[in-house]
């Protein structure tokens, strides 16, 4: 699998990565069958593995996640060298609903938590998992600074964030990713300069729920304009949607998540998958209802 830049002065990653939520949240398969998935992706050579403190069922459960990778990195047979884990800080978990905390002190003991969980003593790429409407972006941007001179995060990232968001944040410490939301039913990355700009700045942009989540994504085998490109290439509709995530801007990492071997292999055989300008085109062109 081809590599790309993280981004400014960290190391190269593969063109996609995992994303762990789908193995801790509902619905989530045993741990043995978990660990099938992530040895699965290291075997093929991913070296990129996204997760975060609140990828678990509620408030009980925090660092589920981060636990199944630590363990699934410790049982593989290869090396951990030049796998970077990505975990995130500022939500919350509450009888099954999300929320957010962007308070320094929260980042801060989330930290600590993380660090635990994964079993390191630093956080390789530590985001800000969404912007807190009650708390100045510069005060939680700040958190994360401090946590980088004590040596306890190696590299910052941001989620959920606007071009404005991302520049605030650059002026009180360098950011290495942007992990927003990008498929073929949300392009509001695209539409709000989102990629682009990282495109320019050499930002990695982390691609989440790139083929609509769990409800959208059952309607793209069906799909009008994406069942015929899927044909021509002898490719699942879901690689096709994948591919042409990927093609979106030059920093663009697609990070699926999958409960199954059978679907991980599958996400990750996209990122051989080059669709040609007619098929971009037909995709770029076609209606994906959310209804």
């Amino acid at each position: 699998m081809r590599t790309l830049p993280l981004g400014p002065d960290a190391q190269a990653v593969t063109c996609f990565g995992l994303g762990g939520m789908p193995l801790s949240t509902a619905n989530r398969p045993d741990e043995a069958q978990a660990m099938r998935v992530l040895h699965a992706v290291l075997d093929r050579g991913v070296t990129l593995i996204d997760t975060a403190n609140v990828y678990c069922r509620d408030h009980t459960d925090i660092g589920h996640n981060e636990r199944l990778i630590a363990k699934a990195l410790a049982t593989w047979g290869g090396t951990r060298d030049g796998i970077v884990v990505a975990t995130k800080a500022g939500m919350t978990r509450s009888d099954q609903r999300w929320g957010r905390d962007g308070r320094p002190s929260f980042i801060t003991q989330s930290c600590d938590q993380s660090l635990v969980a994964l079993g390191v003593d630093r956080i390789d790429l530590y985001q800000f998992h969404a912007p807190d409407a009650e708390i100045p972006l510069e005060e939680s941007v700040g958190a994360f600074a401090d946590l980088r001179d004590a040596g306890k995060i190696r590299w910052f990232g941001l989620s959920n964030v606007s071009v404005d968001e991302i520049e605030r944040a650059r002026t009180i410490l360098p950011v290495t990713t942007v992990q927003n939301r990008l498929n073929p039913f949300f392009r509001e990355a695209i539409d709000d300069g989102v990629v682009q700009h990282c495109a320019t700045e050499g930002l990695g942009f982390l691609a989440y729920s790139p083929v609509g989540g769990g409800r959208l994504n059952k309607k793209l085998p069906d799909h009008a304009a994406v069942q015929p490109v899927a044909a021509r290439h002898g490719a699942s509709p879901h690689a096709v949607v994948l591919a042409w995530v990927a093609a979106q801007g030059t920093s663009v990492i697609p990070i699926p998540g999958s409960r199954t071997v059978a679907h991980a292999l599958d996400a990750m055989g996209a990122a051989d998958l080059v669709l040609s300008p007619d098929d971009l085109a037909a995709i770029d062109a076609a209606e994906f209802s959310r209804a």
